[in-house]
């Protein structure tokens, strides 16, 4: 990767140098995670990019730039662009029901009360259109959300009944089929929950391109735009290069999670691929999605999306311009935070700042992942950042704020 100056983009070289002397001196040399890589880019250059501590503990192995990180719920914006690249082919509109293309999510119904399977049920109030799943807002649920019984039935189904040795024989058809057996939290567009609805939107691709997942993102994303060390699966050839993950229990230790190297799940051929997570990535790779994204769905010469539909993608779709908080959303687990925050076609959008309590400008577009990985995107200041580590769960430390308050600190203009 080619770095330039921070000086020439008007950014302090000496108060980013601090924000990683901060992830070292509060987090790694501490223990509480085993390494870090950050990456800042301004008017299309990399002026910021480092690699410290390890990628992993036990072996002691140093974090390199070229580590492989699991980027699990970043894997969405890029199921988002995949099927975006579709609306603009005229496949659908984002207000064609789900069930034309996945008939299996006819008839749908609301959760009131019960026990899986014995659930007290209401008709919807109108069918789960496709903006509905980009937006998190078709009603789906998550086996991570922990509300009401019908979450619990989520993890009764995805966790018990489909464990992880059994389900790599399912693939997203499959799952979508199951999925659909199950009542919503909420009628379509009444609310706002995180869920997995993206991995039905993979599926949705899957329907109109007739291809699996793996390989449109392969054919249509990942080639054009060089991004050769992202997949769902790690090559035993890179099995090095992988990264260690570590789970912090709530006595506050750091413990194994998945080993790096050739003993780790990621290089298992899984045939469930879902559009919702599963994706393994370096910081190069997911900086050229990021730029493609910023310089309006071109990287390099090679036009993956138009400027209007990314403007479509990343502006707030929420009715009435509402943040998640407005819709009630605070119960439920979100990669951001409710204040100030709306939601486009697969990723956060910033509506309030000062709600935020976070620095940025409004109109910046982010997401994160269930290991501590995130990404913001600035428009307005021709800005990106990225953030690597491996320690679930993300909640666990505020990584994205302080990064955040460091690069816009850094800012000489």
């Amino acid at each position: 990767m080619k770095i330039v100056n921070p000086n020439k983009h008007n950014l302090s070289k000496e108060k980013l140098q601090f924000m990683d002397e901060l992830f070292m001196d509060r987090y790694i040399s501490t223990g509480k995670i085993s390494g870090t890589q950050t990456l800042v880019a301004r008017n299309g250059e990399i002026v910021h990019c480092h690699s410290q501590g390890l990628r992993d503990i036990e072996q002691n192995l140093k974090m390199e730039d070229d580590s492989i990180f699991r980027i699990y719920s970043m894997t969405k914006p890029v199921t988002g662009v995949a099927l975006m690249q579709l609306y603009e082919k005229g496949y659908f509109h984002l207000a064609d029901p789900v069930s034309k293309f996945l008939p299996e999510f006819k008839n749908q119904s609301v959760y009131i009360s019960g026990i899986y399977p014995a659930f007290d049920t209401r008709p919807v109030n109108r069918e789960m259109t496709i903006r509905d799943l980009l937006t998190h807002t078709s009603g789906l649920s998550y086996s991570i959300n922990f509300e009401n019984h019908l979450d619990s039935a989520y993890r009764h189904v995805f966790d018990e009944l489909l464990p992880d040795r059994e389900r790599r024989s399912l693939d997203l058809k499959d799952v979508c089929e199951t999925l659909a057996t199950l009542p919503l939290q909420f009628s379509p567009g009444e609310g706002w929950l995180y869920s997995v609805s993206i991995d039905v939107c993979a599926r949705i691709v899957e329907v109109i391109s007739g291809e699996k997942i793996d390989d449109y993102f392969k054919e249509n994303i990942f080639n054009p735009l060089g991004m050769k060390d992202t997949g769902f699966i790690v090559p035993k050839k890179d099995a090095d290069r992988l990264t260690a993950l570590y789970w912090r229990t709530p006595e506050k230790k750091l413990v194994l999670d998945d080993p790096s190297g050739n003993k780790s799940n990621m290089l298992i051929d899984k045939v469930y691929k879902g559009g919702g997570s599963g994706l393994a990535s370096t910081i190069e790779d997911y900086f050229k999605f990021s730029q493609m994204l910023l310089n309006g769905g071109e990287l390099n010469g090679k036009r993956i999306l138009s400027r209007k539909t990314v403007e479509l993608m990343t502006m707030n779709h929420l009715p009435d311009n509402k943040t998640l908080l407005d819709m009630n959303a605070g119960g439920g687990f979100s990669e951001v935070r409710y204040q100030g925050m709306g939601y486009g076609l697969s990723m956060a959008v910033t509506v309030d700042q000062a709600a935020t309590q976070i620095s940025g400008t409004a109109g910046s577009y982010n997401w994160g992942g269930m290991a501590s990985t995130f990404f913001w995107i600035d428009p307005k200041e021709n800005l990106l950042g990225i953030f690597m580590t491996q320690l679930r769960p993300s909640t666990t430390f505020p990584f994205r704020g302080q990064m955040q308050a460091m690069v816009y600190g850094a800012f000489e203009d």
